[in-house]
Order: C-alpha cells, then sequence, then structure tokens
C-alpha cells in the first residue's frame, strides 16, 4: 500500500514538472512561427518594392530615351533632328559615369546641409543592403539607380534651351560641369539626409518637393533660361521661324512622357504602398487637366486649338503636380494641373515674346514656369490625409500645407523657390562663361545654315536617295527593248517622264 502511494506522488510530481515544460515548448513554438510569418512578410514587402522600384527605374529612363528623345527631335528643323535627340542619348551614357564616379555620393553621401561627402565615390558601400535613410524596404543599388535616372533627365531637359546652335563638344563639357555645380548641391540640399530643405531628414527650411519640382524642373528651366539669353538667338530670330518638321515624332514623345512620368512620381513614394498609388493617381489627373488648360487658352486667344498645344499642356500639368503629387488630392492635382498648362501658355507665348528671349524649345516656358508654379502650389495643397510628413513629438500628425492650416510651409516654399532660381541662374552662368572661353559654345553660322546633323555628327536623318533610284531606273529602262510602232511614240526616260 505504501508502494502504490510512492507511486502515485511520483506520478503526480513528474505531471507537475512535465506540464509546465510542454506549455513553455508550445508557447516558443508559436513564437518562433510568428517571427517567421513576420520576417516571410517583410521579405514579400521588400520583394514588391525592389520590383516596383525596378520598374520605375526604367520607366524614368524611357522618358529621356526615347521619349524626350522624340519629343524634342520632331520640334526642331529636319537638319538638326540627329543632333537634338543625340543630346539626351549621349546623356544617358554621360551622367551615368558620372554618377558612379562622385554623383551619387555628392547628392547622397554623408555631408552638410549644402552637399554631400566623399563616402559613397566609385559606389562605395552602395550593396544590397537597404540604407535606411532613404529606402529601407529596397537594396541601396536600387534607390541609387532610380535617382540616377533623375540626374540624367535634368540636363537633358536643358538641351531644348540651345537646340540647333550649340556644339557637341560644348554641351558634354556643360553638362559635366553643370551636374557638379548645380544638380548634385541641390539635389542634396532637398533630398538628402540633412539637406538645408530636406523636409523628412532634419532640413532647416523644410520644404516640400516629392518628385522633383525644385531639383529638375526649376534647375532645368532657370538654366535653360540663363543658356538662351548668353548664347542668343538662333540665325534670323525671330522674324525666320521654321515650325516643327515632324509633330509625329513630338506626339509619340509627349506619349511615352506621360506614361514614364508614372514612374517618375509615383516611384518617388520608393515604396509598393498607398503612398505610389495617390501620387499615380495625382499625377494622371494633373496630365490630363494640363492638356484642357493649355488647350482653352490656346483656343480662346487663336480660335482654334493645336496638336503641339495639348501635348506640350500634357508635360506642363505634368511638371506642375510633380513636387506635389505625394502630398495633395486627386481634386488638387486637377486644380494644379488646371493653372499650370494655362500659365505655361501664357508663358510660351506672350511672356517669351515681350521679353524676346529664344529658348528654342520653351524649356523655360514649360519646365521653369510649371516648375515654379508646382513647387508653391505644393505648400499650398498638401495635407496630411495624403502624406502625414510632419510629426509632433509625441508623433501625431501636423498639419502639412496652407489647406491644412500651416501658411508657414508656403513661406518655406518660396524660400527653396528662390535659392533654386539663384543656384541654377549663378551656377549655369559661371559654366557657360568658363565653357565659352575654353571649349566655345556656339557654332559658326555657316555650320548652323547647314545644320548640326551633318556638321557635328557627319549624318542626316532623311536621306532621300532620289537620284541614285532614277540613274538606276534609267539604265534599267536602256535595256528594254524598243516599244512597237503604236503611234505612241518612244519610250520615255525616267527624267522626261518626271516622278
Amino acid at each position: 500500500m505504501k508502494v502504490r502511494k510512492k507511486t502515485w506522488l511520483l506520478v503526480g510530481l513528474l505531471l507537475t514538472a512535465v506540464f509546465p515544460l510542454g506549455a513553455y515548448a508550445q508557447e516558443a513554438g508559436v513564437e518562433n512561427r510568428l517571427r517567421s510569418l513576420e520576417d516571410a512578410a517583410t521579405a514579400a514587402q521588400g520583394a514588391a518594392d525592389n520590383g516596383w522600384m525596378l520598374v520605375c527605374c526604367a520607366l524614368v529612363l524611357l522618358m529621356t530615351g526615347p521619349g524626350l528623345a522624340l519629343f524634342y527631335g520632331g520640334l526642331v528643323n529636319r537638319k538638326n533632328v540627329l543632333a537634338t535627340m543625340m543630346q539626351s542619348f549621349v546623356l544617358m551614357a554621360v551622367v551615368t559615369v558620372l554618377w558612379f564616379i562622385f554623383g551619387y555620393s555628392m547628392s547622397f553621401g554623408v555631408g552638410d546641409a549644402i552637399i554631400g561627402g566623399p563616402g559613397h565615390m566609385f559606389l562605395r558601400g552602395v550593396g544590397i543592403e537597404p540604407n535606411p535613410n532613404y529606402a529601407p524596404t529596397i537594396p541601396h543599388q536600387t534607390f541609387m539607380m532610380f535617382q540616377l535616372m533623375f540626374a540624367i533627365i535634368t540636363p537633358a531637359l536643358i538641351t531644348g534651351a540651345f537646340a540647333e546652335r550649340i556644339r557637341f563638344k560644348a554641351m558634354l563639357a556643360f553638362t559635366i560641369l553643370w551636374t557638379i555645380v548645380v544638380y548634385n548641391p541641390l539635389a542634396h540640399m532637398v533630398w538628402g539626409k540633412g539637406g538645408l530643405f530636406n523636409a523628412a531628414l532634419g532640413g532647416r527650411f523644410p520644404a516640400l518637393d516629392f518628385a522633383g519640382g525644385t531639383v529638375v524642373h526649376i534647375s532645368s528651366g532657370v538654366s535653360a533660361l540663363v543658356c538662351a539669353i548668353y548664347i542668343g538667338k538662333r540665325a534670323g530670330y525671330p522674324s525666320i521661324q521654321s515650325p516643327p518638321h515632324n509633330l509625329v515624332l513630338s506626339f509619340i514623345g509627349a506619349c511615352l512622357l506621360w506614361v514614364g512620368w508614372f514612374g517618375f512620381n509615383a516611384g518617388s513614394a520608393v515604396s509598393a504602398g498607398g503612398l505610389a498609388t495617390s501620387a499615380f493617381v495625382a499625377t494622371h489627373f494633373a496630365a490630363a487637366s494640363g492638356v484642357l488648360g493649355w488647350m482653352a487658352a490656346e483656343w480662346v486667344r487663336t480660335k482654334r486649338p493645336s496638336v503641339l498645344g495639348a501635348i506640350s499642356g500634357a508635360v506642363a500639368g505634368l511638371v506642375a503636380v510633380t513636387p506635389a503629387s505625394g502630398f495633395v488630392s486627386p481634386a488638387s492635382a486637377l486644380v494644379i494641373g488646371l493653372i499650370g498648362g494655362a500659365v505655361c501658355h501664357l508663358t510660351t507665348t506672350a511672356v517669351k515674346r515681350r521679353f524676346g528671349y529664344d529658348d528654342s524649345l520653351d524649356v523655360f516656358g514649360v519646365h521653369g514656369a510649371a516648375g515654379t508654379l508646382g513647387a508653391l502650389l505644393t505648400g499650398v495643397f498638401a495635407t496630411l490625409s495624403v502624406n502625414p510628413i510632419f510629426k509632433d513629438a509625441n508623433g501625431l500628425p501636423l498639419p502639412v500645407g496652407a489647406i491644412d492650416g500651416n501658411l508657414h510651409q508656403v513661406v518655406n516654399q518660396l524660400i527653396a523657390i528662390g535659392a533654386s532660381w539663384l543656384i541654377a541662374a549663378v551656377g549655369t552662368l559661371a559654366v557657360l562663361k568658363l565653357v565659352d572661353v575654353t571649349v566655345g559654345l556656339r557654332v559658326s553660322a555657316n555650320e548652323e545654315a547647314i545644320g548640326l546633323d551633318l556638321t557635328q555628327h557627319g549624318e542626316e536623318a532623311y536621306v532621300f536617295e532620289t537620284e541614285p533610284a532614277f540613274a538606276l531606273m534609267n539604265e534599267l529602262a536602256r535595256d528594254l527593248p524598243a516599244p512597237a510602232a503604236n503611234g505612241l511614240g518612244s519610250m520615255p526616260t525616267l527624267s522626261e517622264a518626271g516622278d
């Protein structure tokens, strides 16, 4: 009996010890499974974000070539179409190499409020691991590539201002120096950590620029105006103005720009989440209203809308909404695009005619004007319901733009706009003078008359082989038997029959 009691006592003690161990093991198993699920979800989110951002890289590159190349190429005289398209194409190569050597480091390396440091020169330290400051869910290299596409298209935009009259080597020298003096510092000030105007990462004057109103469009537009004034007007301008030689090319280019702009703006969310969707929607709505704004203004002035005006209005709307795309509602995007289209039509007609500068492809009239307008209106229409970028000490969202009650944001926008204008104007003028003295900017009058395709590249876009074809046909005609005497006379040669 005593043995049986001791046995049950021993069993009870064992059960008392085993049950907690089993419960602990079960709890540990649940925790491990939850941790595995969290890791899998994080990996899936990272893969989705990275896939989206790689697509956006391709979309933004599409904006330069073929988008901008076709858009600009169709607007110039046919003797300059290859040279104009080549300028966009070659910058895809030149800026990429500059970005590898020092551009990315100057723009996004650790530095001060004005310029980044040398830590990422030759892409040192830019690998597969994310950079938590800029894009915590995608590889650092993906972020670097996305920003490279912005660095490529910005100087390519400027080439429209001096189209048909600049030497190719001068354009290359200008771009290299301009990237160092203007683009890289401005990119760091607006988007780099600790940059003077960075709203998310400790800027002294937190300005809102979601996708490049200041960095891309104000800098290129203002620089284009300086270039147009410094280099001078095309021969015979304005009394002699050749119309666009092929609006079909420009039409296709504008459509490609519209599509590529989704990567430009929505990609600036640096994720595949709701903010990217919001920027995507704002981009499309502003492009559509930009078309209508320009078309309405032109219809009132000339009594008929033009295809060139419609495609220019789309670009104007896209430019205007770029800094605001990640901060505004669809309704605000419609307003921004509508105003942008109308204002840019006024700038490219009345303002340009009043001051008499020869901005060949209206880079300032579209990018400079719409970029400035869009950066200002961002401070008005930005709202925390779309992007609560500002937080208090407790992490609670604060008003973003004037529409939320934060009127001071308009002041910050004006400071960033003024600084961007000043940096672009002064930096561009200094670069132009240096290139002019060392390389020489403008082609000769004879070269301009012949065209840049032949004088700068030794090629022609449109080769009409009329004379060789006629010579071959005449040679074949001589080998044919004489026509029968049927009252029709002898068979004429091609030169006699005409074409």
